[in-house]
């Protein structure tokens, strides 16, 4: 018999029936919030595994290791290798790593494997001949896999995690050369009755007996986030809180972010009392992915705490995470994206401008910049892109880049007045104007001018004024609306001697308004244009198609 079914689709409005809130922790006495995070977490990179496994096309065995002499390199003292029981591919990645001798002493390798006999079995097949691992054993525990997934109680959902330990525990003796830590997950531990987590914790800690100086790690994943950041904060503080032999377990987390919030999560989870943080680089994992432990590390790191892994080159990281996930990191990412210390709008501009001016001249090793919460050359970033130029800019930023980029310290009256000038090139071109496009337009404005006036040449020499004394002559010749006039005069200086002659003349009236000298950056750019550099002895020279001046 055929049977209609009605579709379900579309968006509630009003009153929301289809979904329910999240129910809040009781535990009003909560004593997270007042906390602060000063010390680095126990760092696990899960890359590997649980990043790999939401690749559309899963990494090599090659991309793998290639990955895992990476996440080394950084700092991740721990590192989820795979599930060697799941495919023949995982498993022979774990034998390369081992029988190649990959794993640095103070490297531990972890390894995942659902609580199931065979698999567990498998497993340890796997780990012969490493120095030590970490053995991740997991079921799921949530109401809702047990009534949709499993069909099973709660008794019968603590009986496969008992048995699970009970197995691993009698196949530690099989590999005596391998110091074995043993870590427990109650998988969508986010979703889980917190007295029915604490209860097949507490029976795999019983089975286990760990002690002080060999503890067990209790993994408690947000498989899939389902509430605020703060009511995360409170299931972790509540289970730290009634774990029996707190001192002999180390509290970890596992979250994901399909609210957005994974960081926020776990950084309140380890206000709350966790100890260890699983996740991946830049947020790679299943749906909307894992925790990115880069934005968490650097999020510590401009706090003043060490986050003990080296970021130190981040744009090299980037580059072979996306050559062996082939992903690309978002350009808003944090941290890591392209655009994510650049700045557009022109109010932002001036106030970076200004705060990388104050910093230059401040005495203070303290970091102090509007809008740039930590130093881009600290993590291999460059000051180059910090402000770039489109519509929505302004005169600072303009001028800041006219500085960063060639050099050229522009005068306050001309910050407005070029800054007119670009925006009116912006507003036409509609896109960004790039740094080059910027000095092509400065040229234009200002340097290769024919009218009303041009510089055709300029020569500058010392002489000996009437009273004895040295002086600069120049010698030029300029075009007043392309008549030619040859004119000199001396100062004690070439601008001040050229100001004087042209006024000597009667071609115009000048007076000198203002006058700078400063270091120079040079950029050279090639296509025929003018650009700056300097002779042998230090003089400013301008060359232009041959011309010298």
């Amino acid at each position: 018999m055929l049977m209609s079914t009605q579709t379900r689709g579309g968006m509630q409005k009003g009153s929301i029936s289809k979904y329910r809130p999240f129910t809040p922790i009781v535990l009003p006495d909560r004593q997270w919030p007042s906390k602060m995070i000063t010390t680095a977490p126990i760092w696990c990179s899960v890359d590997l595994r649980d990043g790999n496994q939401a690749l559309p096309i899963p990494m090599s065995v090659e991309e793998k290791l290639e990955m895992f002499d990476l996440l080394v390199g950084i700092g991740f003292k721990e590192i989820e290798v795979g599930f060697p029981a799941a495919s023949q591919t995982e498993f022979e990645f774990m034998r390369r790593l081992i029988e190649g001798d990959r794993v640095p002493d103070d490297v531990t390798i972890q390894v995942l494997v659902q609580a199931k006999e065979d698999l567990i079995t498998r497993t340890f097949e796997s780990l012969r001949g490493a120095r030590k691992a970490i053995v991740h054993l997991y079921n799921s525990t949530s109401e809702q896999q047990r009534r949709i997934v499993f069909g099973l109680d709660k008794p019968a959902i603590v009986d496969i995690a008992v048995r699970g330990v009970r197995q691993v525990k009698e196949l530690v003796a099989t590999i005596p050369e391998t110091a074995i830590t043993f870590q427990y997950s109650p998988e969508s531990f986010s979703l889980t009755e917190l007295d029915f987590a604490l209860e097949i914790c507490e029976a795999v800690v019983d089975i286990w007996q760990p002690t002080p100086e060999h503890k067990i790690i209790l993994n408690l994943p947000t498989t899939v986030e389902v509430s605020t950041p703060n009511i995360h904060a409170d299931q972790i503080e509540w289970f730290c809180r009634h774990l029996r032999d707190r001192e002999s377990a180390i509290i970890s987390l596992h979250t994901h972010n399909d609210r957005g919030t994974a960081v926020a999560s776990t950084e309140m989870g380890l206000l709350a009392g966790a100890e260890r943080v699983e996740g991946t680089l830049f947020g790679n994992g299943e749906r909307t992915g894992n925790v990115d432990i880069v934005t968490l590390a650097l999020n510590m790191y401009s706090q003043g705490v060490d986050p003990c892994l080296d970021f130190e080159n981040l744009p090299a990281i980037q580059q072979i995470y996306e050559k062996c996930t082939r992903l690309t990191v978002p350009m808003r990412q944090p941290y890591a994206g392209e655009l994510v210390f650049t700045a557009f709008s022109g109010s932002h501009q001036d106030a970076i401008n200004k705060g990388m001016a104050a910093l230059e001249h401040s005495r203070s090793e303290l970091w102090d910049v509007p809008y740039l919460p930590i130093d881009p050359k600290d993590i291999g970033r460059t000051y180059e892109a910090i402000i770039r130029i489109n519509s929505q800019s302004g005169k600072g930023g303009v001028a800041y880049l006219m500085e960063s980029e060639f050099g050229l310290q522009l005068p306050k009256a001309m910050h407005i007045e070029f800054g007119k000038v670009i925006k009116q090139l912006a507003d036409v071109r509609g896109s960004e104007i790039l740094s080059n496009e910027l000095y092509t337009a400065f040229e234009q404005e200002y340097l290769l001018r024919g009218a009303p006036f041009k510089l055709v040449s300029f020569e500058g020499r010392t002489v000996l004024s009437a009273s004895g004394n040295e002086a600069l002559e120049c010698v030029a010749t300029i075009a007043v609306d392309t008549v030619i006039h040859e004119i000199r005069a001396k100062g004690n200086g070439p601008i001040d001697a050229f100001v004087r002659a042209l006024n000597q003349h009667q071609l115009a009236s000048f007076s000198l308004s203002n006058y700078s000298e400063h270091a120079r950056r040079w950029r050279i750019h090639t296509g025929g244009r003018l650009y700056p550099v300097a002779n042998a002895a230090g003089t400013l020279l301008w060359r232009s198609h041959g011309y010298q001046y």
